[in-house]
């Protein structure tokens, strides 16, 4: 932002807070698929599902470093698709294209999804009638009007939200700490003690609830080039988010006993059932109200920062500018195909969760990896590197075909689920 002053005194500088973009991308990843966590990681349980998480974490923290190396060597506002089509190929560059809008049309509408569920609940709690579709059809257009406003109005909106998650989180997650029990959180109650077999099929999950690449784009264009500010951007949002998700991981595994989240995920593991199975856990209706109100916070968070990334998407690559109208045809495309999806089906969130995460590991994890090894080849990475080498690339890309296979093996029926 530049700031001239009219007086004798030259023009100050002022870069954006770091504070702003982490929280966009603690925002964009600690959302409405946080809730989706406990229940397809409920065959692994605790400590297995921590070390899964700290692994997706370190490869997608990596795989969007790549981006912002990549990134670094092109005009301030080129999305993914001008960077691939250029580095890698168009055939490439559309593949890559297609998988970037089906996943982040697909978090879009997941987020409808949830947005009307947990308003519905919500409304329920207070004694309104509302339904689902109205509550997300609503909070859609809200989310719509701050994104067609500016990234700094998304980045303020965000701040804002995330805060008050914060302290609703630890509001309810206090509360919740409070009543783990050791016994619940290690299983000791069941005799069934098989875990890893149902490791693989939380990868593209946990690949999926650290979707925070489209945005990378998106800071460079707020920040300019200044890949250090941008990199502290990524680590403290990474890392926020990361905590977030142990301790939420710690409170419902703690309190819900493993053969609880079969039930769950036969009603379809939305976010009212996890909610309405914590709160008649504890029996707490104070616990049960800052659950509901903390699940309308992520839902918020996340919706903005996914949304955010699919309209510089669209923006960039239908050659939309930046002018008023250019931004309301560009919400238009961004916002029109998931809300009619939001409304003829209100109630796909964990299924949109789980198709998006075998798209995500193409756009997220695999072409990143190639564009850092396209991009030094061609640029020798003048401005910044990302660190481990070659090795660091295979990692990535071993992790991303690995999600890949597992969500093929997912949906062909062929991984053993916690059911």
């Amino acid at each position: 932002m530049r700031v001239t002053s009219i007086s004798s005194v030259p023009a100050v500088e002022r870069s954006p807070s770091i504070i702003g973009g982490a929280m966009i991308i603690g925002g964009t990843i600690v959302g409405a698929g946080m809730f989706s966590l406990p229940v397809v990681m409920s065959g692994l349980w605790f400590y297995g599902s921590v070390a899964v998480l700290l692994l997706a974490w370190f490869c997608t923290l990596h795989s969007g470093l790549m981006i912002l190396e990549a990134n670094l060597n092109y005009r301030e506002g080129a999305s993914f698709s001008t960077i691939t089509r250029d580095l890698l190929g168009r055939g490439w560059s559309r593949l890559n294209g297609l998988s970037i809008v089906f996943v982040l049309y697909t978090l879009t509408y997941a987020y409808i999804s949830a947005s009307g569920s947990v308003i519905h609940h919500t409304a329920q709690s207070l004694g309104w009638t509302l339904s689902s579709r109205a509550g997300g059809l609503g909070f859609t257009l809200l989310v719509a009007f701050i994104v067609w406003l500016s990234t700094t109005a998304v980045s303020r909106m965000t701040t804002l939200v995330f805060g008050a998650k914060i302290l609703a989180f630890f509001l309810t997650f206090g509360g919740l700490l409070g009543h783990v029990q050791s016994a619940t959180l290690l299983n000791l109650d069941h005799g069934d003690n098989h875990y890893w077999p149902y490791l693989l099929v939380t990868l593209p999950f946990c690949l999926t609830s650290f979707g925070f690449h489209g945005n990378v784009p998106s800071l460079m264009k707020h920040y300019g080039k200044d890949p250090q500010r941008i990199r502290a951007c990524l680590v403290s949002g990474t890392l926020l988010a990361l905590g977030l998700y142990l301790v939420w991981m710690l409170c419902s595994m703690g309190n819900i006993p493993r053969d609880a989240f079969k039930d769950i995920a036969q009603r379809g593991g939305n976010i009212d059932v996890l909610i309405g199975a914590l709160g008649s856990r504890l029996n707490s209706a104070n616990i049960d109200l800052l659950l509901t109100f903390f699940s309308n916070f992520a839902v918020a968070c996340s919706f903005l920062g996914v949304t955010l990334g699919l309209f510089d998407y669209l923006a960039d690559v239908l050659g939309f500018d930046d002018s008023p109208a250019g931004r309301f045809k560009t919400a238009t495309v961004t916002f029109a195909p998931p809300m009619l999806c939001g409304v003829l089906w209100p109630e796909g969130f964990i299924h949109a969760i789980g198709f998006a995460g075998l798209a995500a590991t193409l756009w997220a994890v695999i072409t990143p990896a190639l564009l850092a090894r396209a991009s030094r080849k061609r640029f020798g990475s003048p401005r910044y590197r990302v660190w481990g080498g070659t090795p660091m690339i295979g990692l990535v890309l071993l992790f991303g075909a690995l999600c890949a296979v597992s969500h093929l093996l997912f949906v062909f029926g062929w991984l053993p689920v916690w059911r």
